[in-house]
């Protein structure tokens, strides 16, 4: 099979959202990947809506549905999007369901992709957050003697601030002599 099926992780990373507390992706941009209309990728799920239940897929509710507009599509109107309704969004669950239901080599390679990109995200963040707890355990643990060693620690931890660089070159004197 072909790789260059399978779009970059960067690019598939930038089309999963958070909603309801849920990493989601949308159900048109699920179709750009698959290379179908979004009416297609809908029309599959609805022949198979067994395999999607609500933790695996849900529509948007009118609150959702504004929050979304105004974080991604800001300058188009629903008519430019060509939204009638609002979109459905499909949880990883949902995702992974959908290589059941759409069967082209796309599909295979872009769900593989997608579910790469959702292990690296969450690696991503366990990481972080087992770093930060490890070095607050270490920091109960050992008595304030180290407390200079955590502080240098946390710095480390953060962006470095950003500092307006001096200017280069001589001073002239305007003294004559």
């Amino acid at each position: 099979m072909k790789q260059a099926l399978a779009p970059s992780l960067k690019i598939i990373e930038n089309k999963i959202h958070v909603i309801r507390g849920h990493k989601v992706m949308l159900d048109k941009d699920l179709a750009e990947l698959y290379g179908v209309t979004t009416g297609v990728l809908n029309q599959a799920v609805n022949r198979n809506k067994g395999r999607f239940p609500e933790d695996f897929m849900f529509q948007l509710n009118s609150e959702e549905m504004k929050n979304w507009k105004s974080q991604i599509v800001i300058s188009n109107s629903s008519a430019k999007m060509a939204l009638r309704k609002p979109p459905y969004v499909f949880t990883e669950q949902g995702v992974a369901m959908l290589s059941g239901v759409l069967r082209s080599k796309r599909a295979i390679q872009v769900n593989i992709g997608i579910m790469r990109a959702f292990v690296q995200m969450r690696e991503a963040m366990i990481a972080h957050k087992d770093l930060a707890q490890k070095l607050s355990a270490m920091e109960k643990k050992y008595d304030h003697q180290f407390a200079v060693v955590f502080d240098a620690i946390r710095q480390l931890m953060e962006p470095p601030p950003v500092q307006p660089k001096g200017r280069i070159g001589y001073i002239v004197s305007k003294e004559k002599e």
